[in-house]
C-alpha cells in the first residue's frame, strides 16, 4: 500500500491526522457528520486509497465508544431493516476500489465529500418530520431503508462517508437524539467492523496502516468525551454550518490538487 509511516510523517501531518482522530471521536458521540473533515484530512495528508484504510480503525475505535456511551436507545427493527441493502452497496463499493486508481479514488472522494454537503443540507431542512422510526415497516419505509442502505454501503466503502446519508434517513425516520445516536452508533460499528476483510483484501491496511492507527486512536477517547460533554450543549446548527463550509473546501481541495 502507498502510504507514509511515522517516520516519513512531518510534524504538522501528524497533527493534522491527530485533529481529524479527535473529530471523529467528537462525531460519534455529539455530532455525526463532523468525520467528513476528518476525512478530508485524512485524503490530503495520505495517498486517496491508504487514506481510506487508515481511517477505518480509528473510525471503529469511535464507533466502540458510541456504542459504550449510548447502547440502550439503539432501534434495531431499523437497522435489521438497513443491512442487507447496506451489504450490496458495500460489495458494490468494493468493486469500485478493485478497479480504480489512487486518482479516481481522490477524485470520487471529493465528489462524494460535495454530495455530502449537498445531503447534510437536505438532512437539516428535514429535521422537524415528526415520523415515528418503525415507519420501516411501511412499503415506503422499506424503500426509502434500501435506498439509502445501497447509498450509504458505497460511500461508506469507497470513502469511509456514509455518515450523512444515514443521519439523513435517521432524521427523516423521525429519530431524536438519543434514539438517533443509539443506532447510529451500533449501525456504523457493525458495518464499519464488516468492511475491514474487504480493506485487508483490498491492500488497504497492513502492517504501516495500524501502525500509524495505534498512534493515532489515543486521540479519539478526548474526542468521544468532549463529545459526549458538548452534545446537550453545543449549537448545534451552528457547528452543522461549520462541518458543511468544511467539507465543502476538503472536496473542492481533493478535486482541484
Amino acid at each position: 500500500m502507498n502510504t507514509m509511516t511515522l517516520w516519513h510523517m512531518t510534524g504538522w501531518e501528524f497533527a493534522a491526522l491527530a485533529f481529524a482522530a479527535l473529530l471523529v471521536g467528537f462525531s460519534k458521540t455529539a455530532v455525526s457528520g463532523a468525520n467528513t473533515v476528518s476525512l478530508a484530512i485524512f485524503a490530503a495528508v495520505l495517498p486517496a486509497r491508504a487514506s481510506t484504510g487508515v481511517l477505518l480503525p480509528i473510525l471503529i475505535a469511535g464507533d466502540v465508544l458510541a456504542v459504550l456511551t449510548y447502547r440502550r436507545h439503539a432501534h434495531w427493527p431499523t437497522l435489521w431493516k438497513l443491512f442487507p441493502a447496506v451489504a450490496a452497496g458495500v460489495v458494490a463499493g468494493t468493486l469500485f476500489l478493485m478497479w480504480a486508481d489512487d486518482e479516481i479514488v481522490r477524485t470520487s472522494i471529493g465528489a462524494i465529500l460535495l454530495l455530502m454537503a449537498a445531503v447534510t443540507v437536505w438532512r437539516r431542512r428535514a429535521a422537524d418530520r415528526t415520523d415515528e422510526p418503525d415507519s420501516v415497516t411501511t412499503r415506503t419505509g422499506r424503500i426509502k431503508a434500501r435506498s439509502y442502505g445501497v447509498l450509504g454501503g458505497f460511500t461508506t466503502m469507497v470513502a469511509n462517508a456514509g455518515g450523512p446519508v444515514m443521519s439523513m434517513y435517521l432524521l427523516s425516520a423521525g429519530f431524536r437524539k438519543l434514539g438517533f445516536l443509539g443506532t447510529s452508533a451500533f449501525f456504523f460499528l457493525i458495518v464499519n467492523t464488516s468492511k475491514v476483510p474487504f480493506s485487508v483484501g483490498l491492500g488497504l491496511i497492513d502492517g504501516h496502516s495500524l501502525l500509524l492507527d495505534a498512534a493515532l486512536v489515543a486521540f479519539v477517547v478526548p474526542g468521544a468525551f468532549i463529545g459526549k460533554w458538548a452534545v446537550n450543549r453545543i449549537n448545534q446548527r451552528l457547528f452543522e454550518q461549520l462541518v458543511i463550509a468544511a467539507t465543502i473546501v476538503g472536496g473542492l481541495q481533493l478535486l482541484l490538487r
